[in-house]
């Protein structure tokens, strides 16, 4: 469709600091605070007017599991906990009770979360950029020197040691040409909605099945090839947050993919409340809140110096330089058909598909038993071709099967913490981030309250 040629410009400079944040999500938020507590000068830029991703703009108000399989052992602690602690003051979380047959999670207020990360943000003095875009970096010989942001001010550059890409779409290691790569199917999008009185529903209905109904044929406007999860809303006992709707063959990483995706998973979500309020009891349905931005699952992932495969977590290998713990397993959305596969540490699998029973079996032998946790190494935040850079949540190194575990929140988070802290140690030792020393990093980790579950000598 041809170019237009821009005419040169000044940019000005919005400020020099140590570390700068790209992407406020929870985990961005972490690696600014995290580095910032260390006495790092950090900014941190988010497209939203305010922070946590997908946590508050997506409604995706689930944290999974801080503690091993058995349910006994913690395994995360950090800022997650942190926040948590915060939540609870408030009356803003939940925590599923194992002993009642629910996976240990934790159900927040998205609102109030909002609120707390602002205060982590002013409190360890990080300059925010609000409603800010990243469009550019200055780099050379895989060094970042600036990145480019676009205001409400207008154009204006950040300078920088240090960065994170916490974009989850790898917006800045793109942007610089880095290697990153694709899987062949990518996990795809959906837009959450918090609808109310649907627990009427429930009432009238007592053996009511979600997925059957919007996935119901019967219905014009039933949806195809989905999959659909939910959870009650703190502080609301008449409201549901649902996520049902789905975007196949999306690639959110590209503008005009990501716009059709956004569309068509907000039609979706109208389709289940008009499909909802034919049930009895659904006539008061509404629809009360609408993902301010639709949940990405998956788009870019760095080529990094360690690519996290599907066989590490599901065995849990154990690795020296390893910085964050999960038990969640590898939960694959197909994009190619309905349901999705779910492999779990205990040696399971699960295919489940909407309105069928799900299919049980075993990708392990029973006899071998079952893998407590799973470790995520640092090598795996480490882009090839760079010194200063270094990326967090959802696009670290991981191949498809990994992926499908490590992209969840709680996991995210403590990778950008991890990342924060990396930083600080390579500014202070003047080295690159490839030559962190584990043992430092690990250390100083726990020291600002992480935990790490394979060691208690550190």
């Amino acid at each position: 469709m041809g170019t237009i040629e821009e005419k040169g410009r000044n940019t000005p400079i919005a400020c020099t600091v140590d570390l700068c944040v790209i992407g406020g999500s929870c985990t961005g938020v972490f690696a600014a605070v995290r580095a910032a507590r260390l006495g790092a000068k950090v900014a941190i830029i988010e497209n939203n007017g305010f922070f946590g991703g997908v946590a508050t703009a997506g409604l995706v108000t689930l944290w999974h599991s801080a503690f091993d399989m058995a349910r006994k052992q913690q395994i995360v602690a950090g800022l997650s906990l942190e926040i948590i602690e915060k939540l609870k003051k408030r009356n803003a979380v939940q925590v599923l009770d194992p002993d009642a047959g629910q996976h240990r999670a934790y159900v927040f207020n998205p609102e109030e979360l909002k609120i707390d990360l602002d205060e982590l943000i002013v409190e360890t003095g990080v300059r925010p950029f609000l409603h800010a875009r990243f469009v550019d970096a200055v780099h050379s010989n895989g060094q970042v020197s600036a990145i480019i942001i676009e205001d409400k001010t207008g154009r204006r550059a950040i300078e920088a040691g240090y960065f994170v890409d916490a974009s989850g779409d790898g917006d800045l290691i793109s942007r610089m040409g880095l290697p990153c790569i694709k899987h062949d199917e990518l996990q795809p999008p959906t837009t959450v909605a918090i609808l109310d009185n649907y627990n009427a529903i429930l009432r009238q209905n007592p053996e009511f099945d979600l997925s059957k109904e919007i996935f119901n044929p019967r219905h014009p406007n039933a949806l195809k090839q989905g999959f659909v999860w939910g959870s009650n809303v703190i502080g609301r006992p008449e409201s549901y947050m649902i996520a049902g709707s789905r975007a196949h063959n999306a690639d959110c990483s590209d503008g005009d993919s990501l716009t059709q995706a956004e569309i068509k998973c907000r039609r979706q979500v109208r389709a289940i409340c008009d499909i909802l309020r034919q049930v009895p009891g659904g006539e008061q349905l509404a629809l009360s809140n609408l993902a301010a931005y639709i949940g990405i699952r998956e788009t870019r992932h760095a080529t990094c110096l360690y690519t996290l495969c599907g066989k590490d977590i599901l065995e849990g290998t154990s690795f020296s330089d390893a910085i964050g713990y999960g038990t969640y397993g590898a939960d694959i959305h197909h994009s190619n058909k309905a349901g999705i596969t779910m492999k779990y540490l205990d040696g399971t699998q699960r295919y489940a598909e909407p309105g069928k029973p799900s299919v049980w079996s075993r990708w392990r032998d029973e006899s071998a038993g079952s893998t407590p946790y799973y470790q995520i190494p640092y090598r795996s935040l480490i882009p090839e071709s760079t010194s200063n850079v270094l990326v967090a949540g959802r696009l670290i190194g991981a191949d498809p099967s990994a992926y499908g575990a490590i992209r969840v929140m709680m996991n995210c988070n403590q990778t950008g913490e991890a990342a924060g802290v990396a930083c600080c140690i390579a500014m202070n030792k003047s080295v690159s981030l490839s030559d962190v020393p584990i043992d430092l990093l690990r250390k100083t980790l726990k020291e600002g309250g992480s935990i790490f579950p394979e060691s208690e000598t550190l």
